[in-house]
């Protein structure tokens, strides 16, 4: 739960400095910030990747994951949550009715800071880092650790830059990641009884190659659709799971 707590602590102090310093936070710092956490990710990708033992599960892993997660078109499901809450809570703003300047205001306010938190909760609680990291995290593993802490620097800047346009409700994003990514360290600490450490290996380098991906989205490389490798994630451990059982040696060197 550490990890969950000091990103909560990120969006929390990041949230604060964007509503103090508004929109003057100048673009191209924002950009070259953004560059440099992008080459940070590209980093501990390449070292969680090199952790397989027996490179062909994360390969499995990764295309068999993304052909999964392509057929499901989990990043549309993912936008269309998205568009379905903005929707609803517009529906809700709608149904109050103005009457008068002071309710129009109050109206306006009200709706600023639901975009807010929607926008901002969307972002901080979908993606690999959120899922791979908790659940590392609730296991107990260095690992998850430091991924969550780079997710932390990522949501702090992001946060700073959602406040100065969006307001206050950014920062109560902070609940939906204490609650999100406090369930998802939960449920790795009860998984973490069934792992053992070829499945946290193969896990781990799987996650290594999905952040690799990620990591080019921030560097503006290229933009492949992260949401649809999450598959990868459960299948990384099955395969080894399987292999184990069905007596197949996964590291034929050992």
């Amino acid at each position: 739960m550490g990890g969950t707590l000091l990103n909560a602590l990120t969006v929390l102090i990041g949230s604060t400095i964007g509503l103090l310093i508004g929109n003057r936070l100048p673009a191209r710092i924002q950009e070259s910030v953004i560059t440099g956490l992008g080459l940070m990710t590209l980093y501990i990708g390449f070292s969680n990747g090199l952790k397989t033992g027996n490179a062909i599960i994360p390969l499995l892993s990764l295309v068999i994951g993304v052909i999964i997660g392509e057929l499901l078109r989990l990043d549309m499901q993912l936008e269309r949550l998205a568009g379905w809450l903005e929707a609803r809570f517009s529906a809700r703003r709608g149904s109050n009715g103005a009457q008068g300047g002071e309710a129009d205001a109050a109206g306006d306010r009200r709706a600023r800071f639901i975009q807010g938190f929607v926008t901002a909760s969307l972002v901080f609680c979908v993606g690999p880092l959120t899922f791979l990291g908790s659940m590392q995290d609730g296991m107990g593993l260095d690992v998850g650790f430091q991924q969550l802490a780079i997710k932390s620097v990522l949501d702090g800047f992001s946060s700073m830059a959602f406040a100065a346009s969006l307001g206050i409700g950014v920062l109560f994003s902070v609940l939906a990641v204490l609650g999100i990514q406090g369930g998802l360290a939960l449920i790795g600490s009860v998984a973490g009884v069934f792992m053992t450490t070829p499945m946290l290996d193969e896990m781990t380098a799987t996650g290594g190659l999905i952040l690799i991906g990620l990591g080019l989205v921030l560097l503006d490389i290229k933009k492949p659709r992260i949401a649809n490798f999450l598959p990868a994630l459960i299948l990384a451990p099955l395969i080894v799971a399987v292999a184990t059982a069905v007596g197949i040696n996964i590291y034929p060197n050992i």
